[in-house]
């Protein structure tokens, strides 16, 4: 069991974790989720001894890492594919690290059939793709058997063979009893593999439950319903019975209502009850993206602005057209960067507030009314060339002299 209590790393002025505490128990496959930045590669490089915490305490079956006898056959773990000396067949690179360990050299044929890399195992690893690189450092995890094993980002790289087999893999690992901490930014894949969640942002403790409750906790549920298309009088008679019973109703694009506040067998009853017939009666769960997303809005350091295409692009006037609906605008969860003047960073080739392009010069360093401007008229819009300028009279300068002949011995050079 990996236990960590308290833990707080500061580099200089920035805290990569602030006060984290958390158990990633053996028998499950325990999923570690956070956007970037929040902290989540420094906790696991604590977990492994490669950084030392500032305070609070990280420990392997209740011992430092850097304690624990011969913790290669205990610990296993993948944080870089690329820590391979590139030099090394994939063979001897596990091999080297398993006379290390005291690991006996069948071990090493072993994993590398377990990870499907046998028929390339005598090919130098710089020249493995990433998902073989992948495979190869999954390789080195398993290497001593160990109870305890870490992976950081286990499938980048990988096809969906890859991946489906990484995926039974860790399900596999669990079943037997081990502890497997996975970190990964595939919501996709930890909902079909992760048994439990360690959620953190900004170096926080966000959450610590199962996939389950994580997203019962952070969704809205809600029922699909759809009435007859060529019946627009049924969808409102049934909006109207919906609404006085308690529900709340909004309509969705493709006709149907997404109703709130009731369960489905209610929903049900009262449609029968108003003679309304039913296309569809359905439930709707948010997926674990939806739910993490929903509980990590407020901890992500790095959101996109409006492109504006370094400057290249005019804006329009105020007024000139009206502005677009933005899809989910006053919906719970919806977020909208402030503008890059208020706070943010600027945007490379953007104008100061004294106007969208002022007085200064283009984004090429061409200014304002050249015709490599924004916004300056084109003299070749009307298929002429525009007319040169006329060439200014040379002034009158007395000639250089030649340059001296570099080939020939200086008599300095002579003296040397």
């Amino acid at each position: 069991m990996i236990e960590a209590v308290g833990l707080t790393k500061r580099y200089g002025d920035k805290t990569a974790v602030y006060n984290l505490s958390f158990q990633v128990r053996p028998g499950t496959v325990t999923g570690f989720l956070g956007p970037n930045g929040s902290g989540k590669s420094t906790t696991m490089r604590m977990i492994l001894g490669l950084d030392n915490p500032t305070s609070g305490t990280v420990t392997i079956g209740g011992y430092p890492y850097r304690k624990l006898p011969n913790a290669p056959r205990q610990v296993g773990a993948l944080l870089d594919a690329k820590a391979v000396h590139g030099g090394r067949s994939a063979r001897n690179h596990l091999l080297s690290l398993a006379q290390l360990s005291g690991i006996p050299a069948r071990r090493v044929d072993e994993v590398l059939g377990v990870v499907g890399l046998q028929d390339v195992a005598k090919k130098r690893s710089k020249g493995f793709s990433l998902g073989m690189g992948q495979r190869l450092g999954i390789a080195a995890a398993l290497l001593g058997d160990p109870q305890v094993l870490l992976f950081d980002e286990p499938v980048n790289g990988l096809d969906p063979e890859g991946i489906l087999w990484v995926r039974n893999l860790m399900k596999a690992l669990a079943a037997e009893g081990r502890t497997v901490f996975v970190s990964s930014h595939l919501m996709s894949e930890m909902a079909l593999t992760a048994d439990h969640l360690i959620v953190i942002g900004r170096g926080q403790l966000l959450s610590d439950m199962s996939v389950t409750d994580f997203i019962s906790a952070n969704s809205a549920d809600f029922a699909r319903v759809r009435t007859p298309d060529t019946e627009p009088q049924l969808r409102e008679k049934l909006t109207s019975a919906l609404t006085e019973a308690g529900g709340h109703v909004l309509p969705e694009q493709d006709g149907a209502l997404r109703v709130t506040g009731l369960p489905l067998p209610r929903i049900s009853d009262l449609a029968h009850a108003a003679d309304v017939r039913l296309w569809e009666l359905s439930p709707h769960q948010a997926s674990l993206e939806e739910a993490y997303m929903r509980m990590t809005q407020g901890a992500v350091d790095y959101r996109s602005t409006v492109d504006q295409k370094a400057g290249l692009q005019q804006p329009l006037p105020p007024g000139a057209q009206p502005p677009m609906p933005v899809p989910g605008q006053g919906q719970a969860g919806w977020y909208a960067p402030p503008p890059p003047q208020q706070g943010g960073r600027p945007v490379p080739g953007q104008a100061p507030a004294a106007g969208p392009y002022g007085a200064q010069p283009g984004p090429y360093g061409a200014p304002q009314g050249h015709p490599g401007a924004p916004g300056a008229p084109n003299p070749y819009a009307q298929g002429q060339a525009p007319a040169m300028p006329a060439a200014a009279p040379a002034p009158a300068v007395a000639p250089a002299p030649a340059p001296a002949d570099l080939t020939k011995t200086q008599p300095e050079d002579d003296a040397r």
